[in-house]
């Protein structure tokens, strides 16, 4: 084992390596050399540099063996890049798994879980840092919870215990995450907790720091620079921190001695990643706890139906509070149809388009030196309009595209309709149906609301919060916060009401998960509202008799999640059955199925063309095709390893051949189409 220049190490000289190649049928390891000079920088785990096809690839060493089984002549370990072995056993596994789960490459979930490397960085020294003294954990607010005090102690005792928490009305849920995490640190082992955005992130950071200490906590997301980020990154893999807080990525956060693994809302789509192999943070999490045994949480104000499936199988168990103190904790919810009449005959109620009741709770909020949230759907001012006379919706006559009433009209004509697509104005618009000029508004963005609010309650500061300027918190006080869903703001002390508005658009659309994110999205905000024994109130214009609404009413997430996951049993949807989406041109998605050892019982639905708004980038460096079509592939949940199995051969074949046209695999999407 020598060469020219060089001598092979003396011990294990054979290092087998996993290139970060962008082709399927290249997802395997290679053996290579190990030069003597390398020996004690080769370590299993670190970035290293190796030729492949006459060019040099990036790549990780996964492990060192005595002699390989390749029959032919190896080639030589190019280079150690580092020699930090940022990528652990345990990560590693989860990789594994994680490719396996949704039909991927390790090259790709690579790129999601170890971030990219800073040299500078790494050469800083770490400083010691003693492990977190034991905090005091208050157990009083988990005994609001059913066995909530004896599933903090399993965490002390260094147990792994699984749940899905059902965080109660008006709950610092920041606090007992972090309660959560400094009773598993203080045990000695590491924390990873996971939410869907900055604001959570920030608000979780803080309550775990004021808890364990700032210098055993760290926050990972992307909007951290590349050196931030890679410093925070190294701070949790070398046991300085034991406490990562993150957004979805950090699900693969490589703390060591695992012992608790929390998802925050698990409902939010901002956990699914919109990059292959599009692996959701809540079953990396379920993967990582399977893998590792440690404890882990399903924590949010509703319930998804997946996390139902866990609590039903009894894989995980229930962290609920019992009925009597959730009416308790709960404001007061009132559900109403919006339809005209509804309409107090108030002139002020008019003006803002609110029902009678909604109009009295705010008023009452108001003079009781409370905040109002008021939740709209959409942003912008009128981003929907209709025919006025046949309700047709109005187009574009240049580009067919939706019209939308971007402002107020002014004198000078700005606040024409005009095209969401193409930008143009049409300021003598004619429906082309029924040829009348008037138009309607489908729906009214927060922009309009706001201003038709300011004039229903003179004197009264209006803010609004959405798109591009999302606040995180608001002070207490007399005032109304115009919020579209998700952006809703904390105003210590609670809000005195919460108006949700236009909640057919939420329960209208054509998404598998409607009902779901809409309860998700109405108890999220409900959830910042004063409890009923202190004057809190919410009032839902939606119609009473929708279970959904129903579910608010009654503060019952579990009941909604049971019947949704009972639903999808009927129709064969997830997390009923496991379902791949493969998008592509017509040519390349029947390749893939022809080639796909497809498990018994297979269903095959479609194709059906794949509207542009609900389409995520191909992987491939080929052009988006013009038209995309979507087949589905429906199997039992017993076969899902067996259909991710076949499929990511199939692509591998694809790759092989070197066949035309982009392709895309998606396991269990959260949109179906």
């Amino acid at each position: 084992m020598t060469g020219p220049d060089k001598t092979a190490a003396a011990h294990a000289p054979v290092a087998r390596v996993l290139p970060l190649l962008p082709v399927a049928h290249l997802d395997r390891e290679f053996d290579y050399l190990v030069p003597a000079e390398l020996d004690e920088q080769a370590r299993p785990g670190v970035r290293v540099r190796v030729r492949f096809s006459g060019r040099l690839v990036d790549g990780f060493l996964l492990e060192r063996i005595e002699t390989s089984e390749h029959g032919g002549k190896l080639a030589w370990l190019d280079r150690v890049v580092s020699g930090e072995p940022v990528l652990t056993p345990e990560v590693q596994q989860l990789v594994d798994a994680v490719a396996e789960r949704y039909a991927g490459t390790r090259a790709d979930v690579l790129r999601l879980a170890v971030p990219p490397r800073h040299a500078k960085v790494e050469s800083e020294a770490s400083q010691p840092v003693p492990p977190p003294a034991a905090p005091a954990v208050d157990a009083t607010a988990w005994s609001s919870y059913v066995y909530g005090d004896n599933f903090v102690e399993a965490l002390g005792a260094g147990r792994a215990p699984r749940a899905v928490w059902q965080a109660l009305p008006g709950e610092d849920w920041c606090a007992r995450l972090a309660e959560l995490a400094g009773t598993t640190a203080a045990s000695g082992r590491g924390v990873v907790l996971v939410v869907p955005d900055q604001r959570d992130l920030d608000r979780l950071v803080q309550a775990c720091a004021s808890l364990l200490g700032s210098e055993h906590v760290v926050g990972l997301a992307a909007g951290l620079g590349p050196s931030a980020r890679y410093r925070r990154w190294l701070a949790a893999l070398r046991g300085t921190a034991r406490v990562v807080v993150g957004t979805r990525a950090s699900v693969f956060a490589p703390t060591p001695d695992l012992g608790l693994v929390v998802v925050w809302d698990d409902g939010d789509s901002s956990l699914a990643e919109p990059r292959s192999p599009y692996p959701h943070a809540r079953e990396v999490a379920l993967l990582r706890a399977h893998n590792t045994g440690c404890a882990l949480v399903l924590a949010g104000h509703a319930r998804t139906a997946e996390a139902q499936a866990l609590v039903d199988s009894g894989w995980a168990h229930d962290l609920v509070a019992a009925r009597d103190v959730v009416r308790v904790r709960a404001p007061k919810v009132t559900a109403l149809a919006d339809s005209d009449h509804a309409l107090a005959r108030d002139p002020g109620a008019r003006a803002a388009r609110l029902p009678a009741i909604a109009f009295a709770a705010a008023r009452e909020a108001l003079a009781a030196g409370c905040g109002v949230l008021v939740q709209v759907p959409r942003r912008g001012y009128v981003p929907s309009l209709a025919c006025a006379k046949c309700r047709t919706p109005a187009r574009c006559r240049r580009c067919n595209g939706p019209l939308a009433l971007p402002a107020a009209a002014g004198p000078d004509g700005a606040g024409s309709p005009t095209c969401k697509w193409c930008g143009v104005a049409d300021t003598n618009h004619r429906c082309h149906a029924c040829g009348a000029r008037a138009l309607r508004a489908v729906v009214v963005g927060a922009g309009r609301t706001a201003e038709e609010l300011g004039r229903a309650f003179p004197g009264v500061a209006v803010h609004t919060s959405g798109g591009a300027d999302v606040k995180a918190e608001v002070d207490p006080g007399p005032k109304l916060i115009v919020s579209t869903v998700g952006a809703e703001p904390v105003m210590p002390g609670g809000y005195g009401a919460a108006l949700l508005l236009d909640g057919w658009a939420l329960l209208g659309r054509a998404d598998l998960r409607a009902a779901e994110e809409t309860l998700r999205r109405w108890m999220t905000a409900s959830a910042l509202v004063r409890s009923h024994a202190d004057g809190g109130q919410v009032v839902v214009v939606a119609d009473s008799g929708i279970p959904t609404v129903q579910a608010l009413v009654r503060w019952d997430p579990v009941w909604h999640a049971r019947g949704q996951l009972g639903e999808r049993a009927e129709v064969g949807f997830p997390p009923a059955v496991h379902m791949a989406a493969v998008d592509g041109t017509g040519v390349t998605v029947a390749e893939i199925l022809e080639l796909a050892a497809l498990p018994d019982g297979a269903e095959v639905l479609g194709p059906v063309p794949l509207p542009p708004g609900e389409r995520l980038p191909f992987s491939s460096d080929e052009p988006e095709p013009d038209e995309v079509e979507r087949m589905l592939v429906r199997v039992p949940r017993s076969a899902g390893r067996a259909l991710a199995k076949g499929l990511a051969e199939a692509q591998a074949v694809r790759s092989a051949r070197r066949s035309a046209g982009p392709v895309r695999v998606q396991v269990d999407p959260l949109r179906i189409g």
